[in-house]
């Protein structure tokens, strides 16, 4: 063997080589994607179940929150209609007493008129230094 065809076999057995070595790389190269692939489609799996799962639930709370929103709608708007009830019915108590008492409305808003008065005088003379 000459050193020209000792040199040549070397040069093939490096390419040889090379080849085997990128061979290799682009094998696990491939290995890697399709692991990586199957991974992200069990996980995009995994997603959609937990989408699917949570959706019922997402809208099970928002009709509850829905219901609870228009009952308590309904109960501010019942409480507003017997506050008013109850006021119309102690102005109609009052106008019914005024009518059948007059005399003793007229005093009763009298002394109101003077113990109000009384107080605010009280009071604005604590004020003063």
């Amino acid at each position: 063997m000459n050193i020209q065809s000792t040199t040549d076999k070397v040069a093939e057995d490096a390419r040889n080589l090379a080849d085997n070595v990128l061979q290799s790389a682009q094998n696990a190269v491939q290995t890697t994607r399709e692991g990586a692939n199957e991974s992200l489609d069990k996980a995009e799996a995994g997603v959609r179940e937990l989408r699917r799962e949570a959706s019922p639930v997402i809208d099970d709370l928002a009709t509850r929150a829905q219901d609870l929103a228009t009952r308590s709608i309904d109960f501010c708007a019942d409480t507003g209609a017997r506050a008013r009830r109850q006021v119309q019915q102690a102005a109609d108590a009052t106008t019914r007493y005024i009518v059948q008492q007059p005399g003793k409305s007229m005093a009763i808003a009298a002394a109101a008129g003077a113990a109000l008065t009384a107080a605010v005088v009280l009071m604005s003379r604590r004020r003063k230094p």
